[in-house]
């Protein structure tokens, strides 16, 4: 497998674990009747189903990488997981949400240096 593909397939993992949060946060803002449907209603069945296809993605993807480059692939999820807050739950984007991002993307530089 060559390095290119791994690098798409960690990133490909990444989205998707985005796009599961949003879907199990989609399920959790919902009221239920009982714990069964709380636990087994579409959003929360289709996030957990997307969680498990992002950890296939990821171990498919870091098989082909350095061992130090995938845990930085992995901490691009942070600024994904705010933007996709605040595109579908419309949430704030807070100066402490802007410094803990900025502070993940600054230990990726300072990594990388």
């Amino acid at each position: 497998m060559s390095v290119q593909l791994s690098y798409i397939l960690l990133v490909a993992g990444v989205v998707v674990a985005g796009f599961s949060q949003v879907l199990l946060k989609k399920g959790a803002m919902q009221e239920h009747d009982s714990l069964f449907r709380e636990y087994f209603n579409p959003f929360v069945i289709s996030g957990y189903l997307l969680m498990f296809v992002s950890v296939f993605l990821n171990m498919c993807g870091i098989r082909g990488v350095s061992y130090l480059n995938g845990p930085m692939v992995e901490s691009l999820g942070c600024p994904l997981v705010l933007l996709l807050s605040f595109l579908f739950f419309k949430e704030k984007i807070t100066c402490r949400k802007l410094a803990g991002v900025g502070c993940i993307v600054a230990g990726m530089i300072i990594f990388y240096l």
